[in-house]
């Protein structure tokens, strides 16, 4: 040790000492008001004075949470820490802060810390974006709207009744009236929530996306409906190859001009609550009562079958030109699809498929199952 310093020191230590005889002399003379005296000034004697600290020693223990949120400046964060024993005072932390040079810049989010850290340690574990909790859940193009918000609830561990019982009222999230469900209107995407996200705040922003995404596509309010739900069918009929995507677009779209039946059988499975296959029976595709049903029912079904992402979207807005009625997908386990203008041509393609299942059967797949 350097001997100025600990000369230095020893002074300073003897300076304290006296300076605390002197405050127990004053105190004993004050008497009954000593106690008053202490009890107002005490903590603040004692820090003065050296015989505690206003801070924590180490890297703490146990696990809390620690939400920072927008328009939060540091004294707000230093007073959250101490309120959760993150830091011992409010004034640790935040005198440790406004020391830094360059400032820090806190990111919104949830972290996860420890109860009794020093300033420092909380400071360094606030700036570690390791510790920084997110909650990652990814909507595939798509997915029916339920199944999205299983996904969200699995995730968040949120109880997916709370989801179920959210959605009863889609009006309440911006969704036009004339939509059946909140189906149709969750944009599939990858999503980072926060812990304290509820079931409500979730679907919102779901919701709140789909919106830009229409504005983005130059889809009014007024055309929500009619674009959605000729997208969710294009997006669960088109199947992988996105270049097919205004092509299905454009069978539908001559269907519906000359006033014949579309005949999908996303619909007729969706109405089912068969989301995951284009598979139907001919009892399904003759049940009138199947408001989803395109087969019975002329016209687009009551609303969408699922959730379209950008490109089923502008495959409904911008169609490609062609006369083609009819589209089969021939080999399923690539997606090759063949489109076609007349019943003869379709009944052609329509006899690769079975050719192509029953080599595939024959080789032990289940794509034709």
């Amino acid at each position: 040790m350097n001997e100025a310093y600990g000369e230095e020191t020893r002074v300073k230590r003897r300076g304290r000492i006296v300076i605390s005889a002197v405050l127990i002399v004053l105190l004993l003379a004050l008497g009954g008001g000593a106690a008053y005296v202490w009890t107002q000034f005490g903590d603040r004697i004692s820090l003065a004075m050296g015989w505690t600290t206003n801070d924590y020693e180490g890297e703490g223990h146990g696990e809390v949470l620690i939400t920072i949120t927008e328009g939060e400046i540091g004294s707000d964060i230093a007073n959250a820490l101490a309120e959760a024993d993150v830091v011992k005072t409010s004034e640790a932390f935040y005198e440790l802060l406004l020391a830094q040079d360059p400032a820090v810049d806190f990111q919104v989010g949830t972290y996860q810390l420890r109860m009794q850290m020093s300033a420092q340690a909380a400071l360094d574990a606030l700036q570690n974006e390791e510790n920084r909790m997110r909650y990652t859940v990814t909507i595939p193009e798509g997915t029916a709207a339920l199944d999205a918000l299983e996904l969200a609830a699995g995730v968040m561990g949120i109880p997916f009744e709370e989801f179920e019982q959210a959605v009863q009222d889609p009006t309440a999230f911006g969704v036009p009236a004339d939509f059946p469900s909140i189906e149709g209107f969750l944009f599939p995407a990858t999503y980072t929530f926060e812990p304290g996200d509820t079931a409500e705040s979730i679907i919102q922003t779901m919701v709140d996306r789909m919106w830009t995404a229409l504005g983005e596509h130059g889809v009014s309010p007024e055309q929500s409906w009619e674009i959605l739900t000729l997208a969710s069918i294009v997006q669960r009929e088109a199947g992988s190859n996105f270049e097919d995507f205004p092509k299905v677009s454009r069978v539908f779209l001559n269907r519906l001009d000359i006033d014949m039946l579309l005949q999908s059988d996303a619909t007729v499975g969706y109405g089912t609550g068969n989301y995951g296959t284009v598979w139907t029976s001919d009892e399904e595709r003759q049940d009138t009562s199947n408001p989803y049903n395109t087969y019975a029912n002329p016209g687009l079904p009551i609303g969408p079958i699922g959730l379209p992402g950008d490109v089923a979207i502008e495959a409904a807005i911008h169609p490609a030109d062609g006369p083609w009625l009819y589209f089969v997908t021939v080999d399923l386990s690539v997606g090759t699809t063949e489109f076609a203008t007349t019943l003869e041509e379709h009944e052609a393609n329509v006899q690769k498929l079975a050719e192509w299942c029953t080599t595939h059967r024959d080789e032990g797949g289940t794509y034709c199952d």
